[in-house]
């Protein structure tokens, strides 16, 4: 082949390549056989191009087969891997269960064939023993969380154990509970003696009780041997029990032992709370409150603690010391800073401790919500109940006076004898805040005018145990003063403690009525400074000056008290008043409004502010006033100044 550009042969494609052999096996042939060549060649690249074909077929199922088997090779070892990850979970998982069970577990009691073939067998005797143990525990409240405790078993965690036969699942838990867990366990055996009275022992930590009698008492008998393992086994579960079914003896003394130095300090705290529990129906107060305050001094961050000061200050007429408990504990629980305190008490904790401090601080517009917020948190009928009582204490303090007889006279029948006192003990307060002076002087008369029909039927003898060392005392007292029994009214408030300090604003307000300001001064100056939180003391001491006619003095007075209590329409009504008395009806108007932002229902308050529009010269305003009082609660004195009233301006 001649390249036409150079002018040189040209090899032919192929003389040294791949298409050499066929040019050789088809030089010279004739072109039939040429043909016929080229033909088998065809043939056989059809036939390699099938081969190849097969072969890349069976190829791809073969690298198929090894992908399947790989991928089922992986999912073996991932079934393994997860069958070990859960053998190993649910081994971790009933060793952790087995660390942590502080249940308590009642085994099979032995008991005698007769007994057995009867259908008392030993199944049937532990299973009646934990329906006993069950009704004591739930019969028992305290704000205590069960892990609170050295030895206690988790709340409701009670079974009966049937031993099995041979090895099980049960079994190895059974005893990797017992190595790991801190369950404590009961047995127990019933046999006859000789007299043929049967007994029944049970044992629980290595102390065993044994109690006997008929065989028709067994209820009896099953049921003081869940006291004696409740006792052995939970302490201070069952003096916090007596304690409540008004066995306070008892109660008094395992509490004391728990309190002992020695013993845990979550313990000895605990024990110290219930301590001054045990003690609030006999005192004294100093014992009561030094039990609190070494609680909290012994575990600073116990809310609880805080809650029964505030309580127990409050109850024996420390007002300061109760409001600076309620803020403590008010700290702790916004913060979440506090130990031992169960779900159902902090719900109902917070909002009660809310209360008491805006109650203490005069606030009662605000306490009023807050205790009805605890009422609906409420966890136990002690604290449903108490909520409701002071919700018509707070009433009254905001002077609805129809509303607080209302509210008070909605109170449910008391199931218990400790809400049944509580309930008497308010009707005092009640009174003394609305001013039925004839009610507080005379039981039967307060039942009358405050009590239910359970109260009236039945409860009256109960009455004259509020008139103890305190505020039922001073409150009787007042009301003897007011009216016009001050000999009574001097002697009985006498023998009030003077720690207490409703007790010695009594006595001053006692000696204001007879005219003995000097005398009345110095008991309002003593609970003043020593409460300078609380404005009470100031208030009385102003509405003290009003009644003398220092106003100047008067006003000074109610400052303070404005100052320390902010929300508390008293002060800012006899303000009002005051400025009245210097002719400054017009500064008048100002506190009147005020006071009405936090007693807008105060019959008396708008009494004052239509007099003080009148004077200016309001006339329609003064009626509008007029009306708004109409339809307000009103004592008798005001009613009759509201009669006048409306007879000179009609």
């Amino acid at each position: 082949m001649i390249d036409e550009r150079e002018g040189t042969a040209v090899e032919p494609k192929g003389a040294r390549g791949e298409h050499v052999p066929m040019a050789i096996a088809l030089a010279g042939a004739s072109r039939e056989e040429a043909d016929a060549f080229l033909r088998k060649q065809g043939i056989l690249a059809d036939l390699q191009i099938e081969e190849l074909k097969r072969e890349l077929h069976l190829r791809h199922w073969s690298l198929r087969f090894g992908n399947i088997s790989a991928v089922m090779k992986v999912t073996f070892e991932i079934a393994l891997a997860f069958l070990f990850v859960a053998v190993a979970a649910a081994i971790a998982a009933a060793v952790w269960s087995a660390a942590h069970d502080d249940s308590l577990v009642i085994e099979s009691f032995s008991v005698p064939p007769d007994l057995a073939s009867r259908g008392l067998t030993g199944e049937v005797v532990s299973a009646r023993l934990q329906d006993a143990l069950t009704a004591l525990q739930n019969n028992t409240f305290s704000s205590r969380p069960a892990a609170s405790y050295a030895n206690y078993w988790s709340g409701g965690d009670i079974r009966v154990q049937i031993p099995d036969t041979g090895v099980s699942i049960g079994e190895f838990y059974r005893l990797l509970a017992s190595w790991l867990g801190r369950q404590t366990r009961i047995t127990g055996a019933i046999w006859r003696k000789s007299n043929g009275t049967i007994a029944v022992t049970s044992r629980v930590d290595g102390a065993a009780a044994t109690v006997s009698g008929s065989e028709t008492d067994f209820d009896k008998l099953l049921w003081q041997s869940a006291e004696s393992i409740y006792k052995a086994a939970q302490p201070y579960r069952y003096a916090i029990y007596e304690a409540e079914h008004r066995n306070l003896p008892v109660a008094h003394a395992i509490l004391r032992e728990l309190a002992k130095a020695g013993n845990p300090p979550r313990d000895r705290a605990w024990a110290l709370v219930g301590l001054a529990v045990a003690s609030r129906a006999r005192g004294p107060a100093e014992e009561v409150l030094a039990d609190d305050e070494e609680a909290t001094a012994i575990v600073p961050n116990f809310a609880v603690a805080y809650d029964d000061l505030d309580g127990d200050a409050f109850e024996f007429g420390r007002e300061e010391t109760a409001l600076k408990a309620a803020r403590a504990a008010i700290r702790l629980l916004d913060s979440g800073d506090d130990i031992d305190m169960n779900a159902a008490a902090r719900s109902a904790g917070l909002p009660g401790e809310h209360a008491d401090a805006a109650f203490y601080s005069g606030d009662f517009a605000d306490a009023l919500r807050a205790f009805r917020k605890l009422e609906a948190a409420g966890s136990n009928d002690t604290d449903v109940d108490g909520a409701r009582e002071m919700i018509a204490l707070s009433l009254a303090h905001l002077h609805e006076i129809e509303a607080a007889r209302a509210s008070f006279r909605r109170l449910p029948r008391p199931q218990n004898p400790a809400i049944a006192y509580d309930r008497v003990v308010m009707a005092t307060d009640l009174a003394y805040v609305l001013g039925d002076w004839r009610a507080l002087a005379s039981p039967p008369d307060l039942a009358a005018a405050f009590a239910p029909a359970w109260f009236m039927a039945g409860a009256i003898e109960s009455v004259p145990a509020i008139y103890g060392p305190r505020r039922g005392r001073a409150f009787q007292a007042f009301a003897l003063a007011r009216l016009g029994r001050l000999g009574e009214a001097r002697a009985l408030i006498a023998r009030t403690p003077l720690d207490c300090d409703p007790c010695m604003r009594i006595r001053g307000k006692i000696e204001a009525l007879a005219g003995n300001w000097s005398t009345a001064a110095h008991w309002f100056a003593v609970v003043a400074a020593r409460s300078p939180d609380i404005p009470f003391a100031d208030t009385d001491w102003g509405e003290m000056l009003l009644l003398k006619g220092d106003y100047d003095g008067a006003i000074a007075k109610f400052a303070i008290a404005h100052a320390k209590g902010p929300h508390f329409a008293d002060p800012l009504e006899m303000w009002g008043e005051a400025l009245m008395q210097k002719n400054r009806s017009d500064l008048a108007l100002a506190k009147f409004a005020e006071a009405n932002k936090y007693a807008p229902n105060w019959g008396r308050l708008h009494l004052e502010w239509g007099k003080a529009l009148f004077y200016l010269g309001h006339r329609a305003e003064a009626q509008q006033q007029l009306v708004i009082t109409s339809h307000l609660g009103l004592n008798p004195s005001d009613a009759a100044a509201l009669a006048q009233m409306r007879a000179n301006h009609a």
